[in-house]
Formats: structure tokens, sequence, C-alpha cells
């Protein structure tokens, strides 16, 4: 059997909790090292595609997940200026026997909050900003700008987009501008318009995922909370730069103003918002390797990408669950357990990258082409396909 291992995550975001709970509930010893001085997820809505629910339900919290996250009924895609219909297809109905589980949106402070979870408070270091990592044959270390170090057997980086360790381990990589800048904003459900198009020909439930898709962006409503909260994504086109954050506050004023001339039932929603933040999408070219020795990155800090196919929460936690499952079944071999993780998930997160960039150039064509298959995304199970010598499970 396998021995147990001391773990050092650098990050505690979707992805960083993804892997500590599924490692802890393994058995393996957890160290989570968090910049921030408190827990907690910024940000707003977050789709949950069948492959993170299939996450989700590994982990033991499928019935907390089902408390506080909404199940799209249908998707409807609707044109951007008078509303016609583009195509309506079923979700809720096809998910659990198409895909293996059902597709969910939530928010990302409740995702987050299950995911913390299932890891003891006592294993979460917060104000711990790792400044790079040293390796010597047998450990590996989180080193903190004071000096202070964390040993482990291996040292995980999950810590976004701008991560010190990738850096540490790869030098700088400064990351790309998509020419995508984006909003985000909440309503009551009740403000949903209930028909849009030609004579009201479209009739639209608060249940229903929508995307209004023009040549110069896309925007998405989708309930959150059931019955309550119906969150906003608006991405537009821009070729002027805009910084990655989560945090630059906006108004509806200029949110109503980029998207003039767009179909006055989803400006009238725009008009319903409080608070709404803007921000920059940036990505990155996929890696070629995202291990060295006892070091290894998931999520953002290895494949940051463009929102467009609302996968980047679900690799992350597909990434954080496959590095458990190769942990637990070679912790004999650390190294060679990274190693295997980093051929497992480096292509198909590489694939992802590249079809979310597609995704969105094809959004901007005239007329817009359908949508690319997200069915070999949704099929993928990163909880079963495991290692022939693997003894545990992350169950209950």
């Amino acid at each position: 059997m396998a021995r147990r291992l001391k773990v050092a995550i650098v990050g505690a975001g979707i992805g960083g909790m993804t892997a500590a709970g599924a490692l802890h509930r393994m058995g393996h010893e957890v160290v989570v090292l968090e910049r921030a001085p408190e827990l907690g997820e910024v940000g707003a809505g977050l789709q949950l595609g069948p492959n993170a629910v299939k996450v989700i339900e590994a982990l033991g919290l499928n019935e907390a997940i089902t408390r506080t996250a909404a199940e799209p009924v249908d998707m409807v895609s609707i044109k951007w200026d008078d509303a016609t219909l583009r195509y309506r297809e079923p979700l809720k109905e096809i998910s659990v026997e198409r895909y293996g589980a059902r597709y969910l949106m939530a928010h990302r402070a409740d995702l987050h909050a299950l995911l913390c979870s299932v890891v003891p408070e006592a294993s979460i270091n917060l104000g711990w900003a790792c400044a790079g990592v040293r390796q010597s044959a047998g450990a590996a270390e989180a080193v903190r700008a004071d000096g202070a170090t964390l040993e482990a057997d291996v040292v995980i980086g999950a810590d976004g987009i701008h991560s010190a360790v990738r850096t540490a381990l790869f030098g700088p990589m400064p990351a790309r501008f998509t020419n995508q800048i984006c909003w985000r904003a909440q309503v009551h459900v009740d403000d949903m318009p209930r028909r849009v198009g030609p004579g009201g020909s479209v009739a639209l439930k608060s249940e229903d995922y929508v995307g209004w898709i023009g040549p110069t962006g896309h925007v998405l409503f989708y309930e959150i909370r059931p019955g309550k909260v119906l969150n906003i994504f608006a991405g537009r086109v821009s070729e002027g730069w805009a910084e990655e954050s989560w945090a630059i506050p906006s108004s509806r004023e200029e949110m109503i103003a980029a998207y003039a001339g767009w179909n006055d039932a989803m400006l009238e929603v725009f008009t319903k918002v409080d608070h709404v933040y803007r921000w920059g999408i940036y990505d990155r070219d996929p890696l070629k390797r995202w291990t060295e020795g006892r070091v290894t990155l998931l999520g953002d800090a290895a494949h940051p990408m463009m929102p467009t196919l609302a996968q980047g929460a679900a690799m992350s936690m597909e990434d954080g669950f496959a590095l458990a499952r190769w942990l637990d079944a070679m912790g004999d071999d650390p190294k060679g357990a990274l190693v295997a993780y980093e051929a497992e998930r480096l292509p198909r997160t590489g694939r992802v990258q590249i079809q979310a960039r597609q995704q969105f150039e094809n959004n901007r064509k005239t007329p817009t082409p359908p949508a690319l298959s997200r069915d070999w995304i949704f099929e993928h199970d990163a909880t079963t396909l495991r290692h022939p010598g693997a003894t545990a499970t992350a169950g209950a």
C-alpha cells in the first residue's frame, strides 16, 4: 500500500481546495498555504458542467450542492438585436443520461464554502504568501517572502494566473490579453424577461440558461440560487487593454453603453443592476510541461483559459481530483505520480484552452455558426480514470 504523503498546496481557490479535499479524504496530510488573510471567493455565477459535478459527487458533496445550486432546464440561444430564437436545447432532461451527471449553476462563494468544508480548518494557513519553491532529493519546500519555509513531499501551485510557483519553476510568462472584457452582475430572478423576440414569440423562464449572441460579444443569464439570484455575464470584444481582476468597479451605465443597439428586453434587465464589476480576460498558450521534480501546477496556474466554454473552474476541479488520485496510487514515488498526473491532464486542458479561443472567434462571425460541441468535455470523468495500483477513493 502506498505511503501517506504530506502535500503542500499553494492557493485556496476552487482547484486548490478540490485537491486538498480529495487528498484529505484519501488519508493524506494536507497543508494549504493561502496568501489572503481570510477564506472566501470573489466572483458570482459559476457553471458546473457534468464533468465538474462528477468531482463534487466523488467528494461527497452532492446533497449539499443540491441545496444551494440551480439546475437549468433548457439552453436557449437568441439573436442579439431582435431576440429571434437561434435554438433551444434541453439540458436537465438529457444531462444525466448523456453525460453521467447533472448540469448545475452555482454562486462561486457557495461552491468554495462546500469545498472548504471537506478540509480541516487546522490544515489551512491564511496570510501565507508563497514567493517561491526549493527542492532536495527527498522533499520540496514552499518559501515565503520573509524566508520562512514549509517542507512537504510535494508542493502544488494552485495560485492562479499570476502564480508564484509557476514563475519559480519556469520563469516569468506574461499572460495574453484575449481582446475580451467582461462585466458581471446579479439581479433577482423575477427580472428575467418572460417574452422576447418578434411578437413575443420566444418564451423564457428563470430556469432557462439564456445566451444573447452577437458579433461583438455575448451575454448570459442564468439562475445561481434557485428562486433568488439571476447571474449576468456580459462579454464584449475590446481591442483596448483591461486589467485582469475580478474586482474593478464599473457601473450599470457603462455596461448599458457597451451594448448600445442590443435587444431592449436584455438592456432592461441591465437597468435593474445595483453592483457591477468589470475585468479583462487573459489566457496563455498551453504549456509544454507543468512539473519539475516534486512540484507541479494545477488550475489557472497551469492553464488559464477564456470563459467561452465555461470550463475554467471545472478543469481546476478535474485537475485537483486527478492529482489526488495519482498521489494516492503512487505515494511511494511522488515524483512519478506528478509525471503521470501531468501526462493525463495536460493534453485535455490544452485542448479546452484552444477550443475556448475558437468558440470566441466563432461568436464574432456573422452569421454565428453553431456552438462547438462540448460533449467530449462533459462525458469525461476525472474521478474514475484510475491507475491500476490505486487502492483508495475520496468517499465518505
